[in-house]
């Protein structure tokens, strides 16, 4: 029997705050929480860490603390997403090198087999697509329908990143 305690109406309200602050960036508020204890990894009701909603949302100095303070890069949300897939998917090269620099895998995958450098392609991002080939992605993996990330960019009309890729 799984009992989870109770949340009253003052926990629930300090948990949003929380996760709002992560959403909003406010690197500041964070550096105060630590400092009284709070944890790193928490999850949202859709299994979104802190640092998946900092990362996602481009808050690259919430970001940088979260790891700080022992954030888990590899943390999936409850939709098997990675905050290194999300920052491919949006294009931001500064995040992704934040993340990479943070412990996240390179190659870390969505359930369907999706790779940060597969989203980078499809998203036509060249510029994440040159950076995750150079911290050592692989260009010939496949998803679960046996599709590269070259496969997939042509699939969705990406111009840049195709001649990136090979296989």
């Amino acid at each position: 029997m799984d009992s989870k305690p109770e949340l009253d109406d003052a926990a629930l309200e300090f948990a949003a705050r929380i996760f709002d602050a992560a959403r909003n960036g406010n690197t500041e508020q964070f550096r105060q929480w630590f400092a009284q204890g709070l944890p790193s990894d928490m999850r949202n009701h859709n299994g979104d860490s802190l640092l998946m909603l900092a990362s996602y949302h481009g808050h690259h100095d919430t970001t940088r603390l979260l790891l700080e303070h022992g954030a888990d890069p590899e943390l999936y949300n409850l939709k098997g997403q990675n905050p290194l897939s999300g920052a491919a998917f949006k294009g931001d090269l500064e995040m992704v090198d934040i993340l990479l620099n943070g412990g996240a895998r390179v190659d870390g995958s969505t359930e369907d087999g999706q790779t940060p450098l597969m989203f980078a392609a499809m998203f036509n991002h060249p510029a994440v697509v040159t950076r995750l080939i150079e911290r050592g992605a692989d260009t010939t993996r496949t998803d679960r329908q046996g599709k590269t990330a070259k496969a997939l960019a042509e699939a969705m009309g990406a111009p840049d990143t195709p001649p990136l890729l090979t296989s």
